[in-house]
């Protein structure tokens, strides 16, 4: 099995009043569905109002981000037996949501 990232950028979903609503419910019914076929592992939106920060090896902690990084929106994370079983996920999520969806494979680790 490999786990696999569904995301999407804020800025992707284009949604206001009635439209956002349902795509908050339909998302909701996928992630439920998601549950019960059991290949959920994790998934959540992004707080932007949280301002990031750095944190350094030395454990020094600052008010910044690596140079191009702007991470928002929101994520779900899979786990699944192939690449073609995690594009379904995410047709059905682009669905719910009304905006395309970044699929990403995690690296292996016999740890995780």
């Amino acid at each position: 099995m490999t786990k696999y990232l569904i995301s999407f950028p804020s800025v992707a979903m284009q949604l206001t009043g009635e439209d956002l609503a349902r795509a908050g419910v339909e998302s909701r019914e996928v992630i439920e569905q998601a549950k019960a076929a059991g290949v959920y592992v994790f998934g959540g939106g992004i707080d932007e109002g949280v301002d990031p920060v750095l944190v350094a090896a030395d454990g020094s902690v600052t008010p910044d981000t690596y140079p191009g990084s702007i991470l928002t929106g929101g994520f779900t994370v899979i786990d699944v037996a192939t690449r073609q079983d995690a594009e379904a996920w995410a047709r059905r999520i682009a669905a719910a949501c009304r905006c395309s969806q970044e699929l990403r494979a995690f690296m292996y680790d016999p740890a995780s």
